[in-house]
């Protein structure tokens, strides 16, 4: 049994990269000009206009929010737009008929999502290079950081998908939830800059904490606990991870 389960997982995940090589103009391409774009925009005109943040140049202060920022939305977008793509297309049925259990295949869709958002984050972070020099604080930090923070976001889109009954519904969650909480998450600012009131309704954003870990990997500075933002990341992911899984035996959004 659980050779067969390794299996599924091992071709799940082996039939995402090769969607995602496929399509590599649609799913790797688009995310590293945009954010070339933020580098130059941001952070080489408007940068130079706001100076330092601490003891980093703008540019540098941004570079690992706008990195994260990739990794976030590219992770979610492939799950959610994959899984229920499968359920669109009745190849679900195919899974279910099979022996896979519903981990598995929790699993497999999301680091499916995760190949995906370190893909684009590596990309995006070669890409950096270009307008900034990029020095490595902690490389565990940023490695943990970065794989917690897809594997969350995956489980996300996995969620989506299922709770998804038409294509419209699959860009309502990136559009008015996903995008303004990535913005609002400290990627072009520090916290600390903010008045009280606004600090105190920043830290309810889960994306500061993942921006802020990834930052003090790179930069050693963070507004948050590293420690209490790494255990936050996992304890979610971890209920998010049981949530998806018992939906997925429970059938729903896929045998009703």
């Amino acid at each position: 049994m659980f050779r067969q389960n390794l299996i599924a997982f091992t071709t799940i995940i082996r039939k995402e990269w090769i969607r995602i090589i496929r399509i590599w103009l649609q799913t790797l391409i688009p995310p590293v000009i945009t954010m070339a774009l933020y580098f130059l925009i941001f952070g080489e005109l408007v940068g130079k206009q706001i100076g330092k943040i601490g003891e980093f140049t703008y540019i540098q202060f941004i570079v690992p929010g706008l990195i994260m920022m990739s990794v976030i939305t590219n992770a979610y977008g492939n799950v959610v737009s994959s899984f229920f793509g499968t359920k669109w297309q009745k190849n679900i049925e195919e899974l279910l008929v099979s022996p896979t259990s519903s981990y598995t295949i929790v699993l497999g869709y999301t680091f499916g999502g995760v190949v995906r958002g370190i893909a684009v984050g590596t990309l995006v972070t070669l890409t950096s290079l270009f307008f900034t020099e990029l020095k490595i604080h902690n490389l565990f930090i940023i490695l943990v950081t970065v794989l917690l923070t897809s594997i969350l976001f995956s489980l996300g889109g996995f969620l989506n998908s299922l709770f998804a009954k038409k294509f419209d519904d699959v860009t309502i969650i990136p559009t008015f939830v996903l995008t303004p909480l990535t913005y609002l998450g400290g990627v072009f600012y520090s916290v600390k800059n903010l008045p009280e009131f606004w600090q105190a309704v920043s830290f309810a954003n889960p994306i500061l904490y993942m921006v802020n870990a990834f930052r003090y990997g790179f930069l050693g500075v963070s507004d948050v606990n590293i420690y209490f933002a790494l255990l936050f990341l996992a304890v979610l992911s971890t209920a998010l991870f049981l949530f998806c899984v018992r939906l997925m035996e429970k059938g729903y959004g896929i045998r009703n």
